[in-house]
């Protein structure tokens, strides 16, 4: 085995991460689940590698190649993507808001591929069945909806009684 190899090996590696990480970002924040775009290439492709080394059908130097290989790629983007906000907008999914005060974001959901069954079932996974209730409902970057309550229709909590008191 020549060095030659072993870059061709580095050169591969670089390029399966790159396609990877174009169809991950295609495919949309609902489709990577509670993972990043980026932690999910790595995990597939050591996931796949790990396999072929413990059976033999790669060396052990290849292997470590391409482990490193694609672990610098993700230290390489981890710093870029911190360093650079612009390239952690293109890289990286931003937050989507869904439902802004009681009012469905069609534009949003269209863009997300979301229908509004599948919003209902996140909002009361969240604890939601009143839609007006919501202040802020917002899919994240790791593919999860968190959601605000509206102030009024949050419970009295004892400081609010407190606060009453005083003011009366």
């Amino acid at each position: 085995m020549d060095f030659q190899e072993l870059l061709l090996i580095a050169f591969r590696a670089t390029i399966v991460y790159l396609a990877a990480l174009l169809v991950v970002r295609i495919l949309g924040k609902r489709e990577i689940g509670s993972v990043g775009a980026f932690d999910l290439i790595v995990s597939l492709i050591i996931g796949e590698s790990v396999d072929e080394a413990i059976y033999g059908d790669v060396s052990m130097l290849k292997f470590f190649v391409l482990i490193a290989t694609i672990a610098a790629w993700h230290l390489v983007n981890s710093w870029a993507t911190y360093k650079s906000k612009k390239l952690d907008q293109l890289l990286e999914s931003q937050p989507t808001v869904l439902v802004e005060h009681g009012k469905i974001q069609e534009e949003a959901l269209a863009s997300q591929r979301i229908n509004e069954e599948e919003l209902y079932s996140q909002l009361r996974l969240n604890g939601f069945e009143d839609l007006q209730e919501v202040k802020k409902a917002t899919l994240e970057p790791s593919g999860h909806v968190s959601v605000l309550q509206e102030d009024w229709a949050k419970p009295v909590q004892k400081r609010d009684l407190i606060r009453s008191q005083s003011e009366g």
